[in-house]
């Protein structure tokens, strides 16, 4: 999977990059049609506490993933992220395994 960060107005450190690499590939294991994920860090206000934001895009096949997060420090707003993602992941995964379970089982729900 790319993983494309983009820090907005400052410059992450390896360590955050590293740290974001490791809980964005996780995906990969709740959606195998992943092909690629953006992730964009910015600070909001600099005087306030919870004011680092980050915004996850994941590019599946035939569906896109977004979760946005602010917290007091970039690795929560991603770990809340990275969450939300794998909710959305295993959803769609889900609701693909059962549209094709009824097309194997030759049901038709539709009135």
């Amino acid at each position: 999977m790319e993983i494309v960060i983009q820090a907005i107005h400052f410059e992450a450190s390896e360590k955050l990059e590293a740290f974001i690499r490791k809980k964005v590939k996780r995906l990969e294991k709740f959606n195998d049609s992943i092909l690629s994920a953006d992730v964009a860090l910015k600070v909001v206000k600099p005087e306030t506490n919870a004011n680092k934001e980050v915004s996850i895009k994941v590019f599946a096949r035939g569906k896109d993933f977004f979760a946005e997060e602010t917290a007091d420090t970039f690795e929560a707003a991603v770990d809340g992220c990275v969450e939300k993602l794998e909710r959305q992941a295993v959803k769609s995964k889900e609701k693909i395994i059962d549209k094709q379970s009824l097309k194997a089982g030759g049901k038709d729900c539709s009135y």
